[in-house]
């Protein structure tokens, strides 16, 4: 499986179980909204145990202002000293603009043995930190420097290890679209120091590259060192979850909640518009859990029939996200008997609806009490709210679920047109449990796209 971020020599894929928990009964709407718990399990598939130093690439950079250098004056030499033989490394320090420290001269990054070790702490006892002068240029500026200084060091684990005091975060206007660029091509962490610091940036930056972001009050080298440490144990740099759905299924999603809670992004397949592959990074032996959120239209599926919503895959591993729509134990006796559909049910409940308005406006009050009553009861089992506001318009509903309704003494004739009218036509809304609207259209094919998506689902553009 290929990987923006692998090189030429790959750690062993791990041993993977994928396990799927989902309560297998659903309530039908237009716009449900299904949430399966995904739960992964990684062993190691062999050794080595810890990658080894050469298959990483580390940029150690320092966003922090001269009154705080005391903060990092003996933590960064100590941690530089304490790298691990054979890692490529490089330390950036701060100003208007990222500035390399070490190494020197031409040379962009340094490979770790006794000697480059020993020459980077001296290096950066004369780190260069911000000053009284120009605001720095923010943290897309750290993003952009470190995407362009590992784009030439093609290992299989690269990254990002920032440590900021947050004077970085004023002003910032391109964060997000750089970190749209730096997606995929390294992980970061964020060690904060100091005590004015914005967490939002800081979130921003550890979630959408992979990685954490913690506030270190004491001991930064140990800091530093722990985070290496943990990139060694890094057995598959990268590895997608891919999510394949059935038609009927139109906005899909994934949120890591352990060990790392945020949301993933998902790309569409070029080819196969019902297929999206969340790439996930720096895969370790433990256990990782997923939310995925799937919001399905149930307009054309039958009910209380097992249907697979989705596969899960991981690498050789799937696994179905099974359910149904189901019917409760006493449905009401206007849906109809088994293997009939969400549109089906729908189509009765409209149909009551009409009818009981067309009786109330020819004077059949008994009749439009028992229409309206029937269409209470199946807008209740299917929370279509609509169906109840206009039935509120006519009547006082005393009992929804039992379908009683009592009719009001004097009812405009003038209204009952229009909401005949729209018993037979209007379409069914979005209810509470769809999730956010539809978004707009994608201006490369005009398809239509939801409302949290970054890319169309049919030509794969990124959406504007």
């Amino acid at each position: 499986m290929s990987s923006r971020m692998s090189g030429p020599t790959r750690p062993a894929r791990p041993d993977i179980r994928l396990n799927v928990d989902l309560g297998g009964d659903l309530r039908p709407h237009r716009s449900a909204k299904i949430e399966a718990h995904l739960r992964v399990d990684v062993t190691a598939g062999g050794p080595p145990a810890e990658l080894p130093a050469i298959e990483l690439a580390v940029i150690i950079a320092v966003d922090v202002a001269e009154p705080l250098r005391a903060a990092v004056r003996h933590a960064l030499p100590a941690a530089l000293r304490a790298l691990p033989d054979g890692i490529s490394f490089t330390v950036l320090g701060g100003g208007p603009e990222p500035v390399r420290c070490y190494p020197g001269g031409d040379a962009e990054w340094a490979v770790a043995d006794r000697t480059e070790k020993r020459r980077a702490a001296f290096a950066a006892g004369a780190l260069p930190l911000h000053r009284d002068g120009p605001r720095p240029a923010g943290y897309a500026a750290w993003a952009a420097r470190s995407r362009a200084l590992l784009a030439a060091r093609p290992l299989s684990v690269r990254h990002l290890l920032l440590i900021t005091d947050g004077s970085s975060a004023p002003g910032e206007t391109r964060l997000e679209e750089e970190l749209d660029a730096c997606a995929g091509h390294f992980t970061c962490d964020v060690l904060a120091v100091g005590a004015d610091w914005p967490p939002d940036p800081l979130l921003t930056l550890a979630e959408r590259l992979h990685g954490t972001a913690e506030f270190v009050d004491d001991g930064l080298g140990r800091a530093i060192t722990a985070a290496v440490r943990r990139l060694r144990r890094v057995h598959t740099p990268q590895l997608p979850i891919e999510v394949t759905v059935r038609p009927s299924v139109r906005q899909v999603a994934l949120n890591e909640k352990a060990p790392r809670p945020h949301r993933l992004g998902g790309l569409p397949q070029p080819g196969r518009p019902h297929r999206w592959s969340f790439p996930t990074y720096q895969w370790e032996q433990g256990r990782r859990d997923y939310l995925l959120t799937l919001v399905a239209d149930a307009d054309a599926d039958p009910l209380e029939t097992p249907l697979q919503f989705a596969m899960v895959s991981i690498g050789d591993v799937h696994a179905s996200v099974i359910a149904r729509w189901h019917r409760p134990e006493q449905p009401p006796p206007d849906v109809p008997a088994g293997g009939g559909s969400v549109t089906e049910a729908t189509t009765v409940m409209r149909d009551a609806l009409r009818r009981g308005l067309v009786a109330l406006r020819e004077g059949q009050r008994a009749a439009a009490e028992t229409y309206l009553g029937q269409a209470a009861r199946l807008a209740v089992h299917f929370g279509l709210d609509w169906v109840l506001d206009e039935i509120r318009a006519v009547a006082d509903i005393e009992d929804a679920a039992a379908g009683r309704v009592r009719l009001r003494p004097a009812v405009e004739a003038d209204t009952l047109g229009s909401m005949i009218l729209r018993a037979g036509s209007r379409p069914l809304p979005l209810t509470d449990t769809a999730g956010p609207l539809p978004g707009p259209r994608c201006a490369h094919c005009a398809t239509r796209a939801g409302s949290e998506a970054r890319y169309c689902i049919a030509c794969g553009e990124k959406l504007l």
